[in-house]
């Protein structure tokens, strides 16, 4: 019985120095280390490294003062001559555009803010072909840009909207009815066709038409009234003040002498072919011809 009880309190206190260290273990603090590893610090005006693959440009452009740079969207170009080369058949137009220059302000026009766009009536080649030979080469610079004007309108006018234009309607080259006279009548909401007083022509088609450009094929090139009509024949200048011309002084002069001689003299020219004579030999004969018959009686 004493063996018992000593095995089971050696036993206990074995079990009881077990449980003892290890929670000592466990509660007692870890130790830190007693020096601490060394991190590198960067230089405050060296870049900060980078993860190799990323994108480091800033997606929102800064400014020099902070601030966000705006980003500003740019307004479409649009350029009346790539249209119409896009379209063919329109060579004799660019061309007149080109050389007239008047192509720079029609483009930057559709670009001006407030501008209520532009309706331009573009006489294909055949069109031009219909002209008398020779036409085109006798106008002058400003003949040829007032003959484009006339074919612009300050507007956009859709091709359903023709019948809202009163006529005569004012294009470009002026508001002068008696010389640029267009009248526009249209058919069945979509036909439209223009008169000028010299030439009757048609909207054949459309080449382009947005919200702020329309360019529609006619067939025949619209002139003027005054293109067509007879210019007035310029008046003849005016004699100079101060006298005749020098031949008709001269002739004058000569007739001035000749009347003073005869007034001097008396008498009247000797016209020698029909064998007269002169009224001055007349009259002094005739007393001595009374003196005769007087003799005689």
């Amino acid at each position: 019985m004493m063996i018992q009880q000593s095995l089971f309190s050696a036993s206990l206190a074995l079990l009881l120095t077990f449980f003892y260290t290890t929670i000592s273990a466990q509660l007692s603090p870890v130790q830190t280390p007693t020096t601490s590893p060394t991190i590198p610090k960067l230089p405050p005006s060296s870049p900060q490294a980078t993860p190799p693959g990323m994108n480091i440009v800033p997606l929102v452009p800064v400014s020099p003062n902070g601030a966000p740079t705006p980003t500003i969207a740019k307004a479409p170009t649009i350029d009346i001559v790539q249209i119409l080369k896009k379209a063919k058949r329109f060579s004799t137009l660019i061309r007149l555009l080109k050389t007239t220059q008047l192509i720079n302000q029609l483009n930057s026009q559709l670009v001006t803010s407030g501008s209520g766009g532009l309706t331009i009536f573009a006489p294909d080649d055949s069109a031009f072909s219909k002209v008398k030979a020779g036409f085109l080469n006798s106008l002058n610079d400003g003949e040829k840009v007032e003959l484009l004007q006339f074919h612009t309108l300050s507007s956009f006018i859709s091709i359903s909207n023709f019948d809202t234009l009163t006529n005569p309607v004012q294009t470009q080259a002026g508001d002068d009815p008696k010389r640029l006279q267009l009248n526009v009548t249209t058919y069945g909401g979509s036909q439209v066709r223009m008169t000028t007083g010299a030439v009757n022509a048609t909207v054949t088609g459309t080449v382009y038409a947005d919200n702020k450009l329309a360019i529609f094929r006619v067939d025949k090139v619209l002139l003027p009234l005054d293109v067509v009509l007879p210019k007035p024949k310029a008046p003849a200048p005016a004699p100079a003040k101060g006298g005749s011309p020098k031949s008709d002084s001269s002739a004058d002069k000569s007739g001035d002498d000749n009347k003073n001689t005869n007034d001097d003299d008396g008498a009247v020219p000797v016209d020698t072919s029909a064998g007269y004579v002169s009224f001055k030999v007349h009259v002094l004969l005739m007393p001595f011809v009374h003196l005769l018959l007087l003799l005689q009686l």
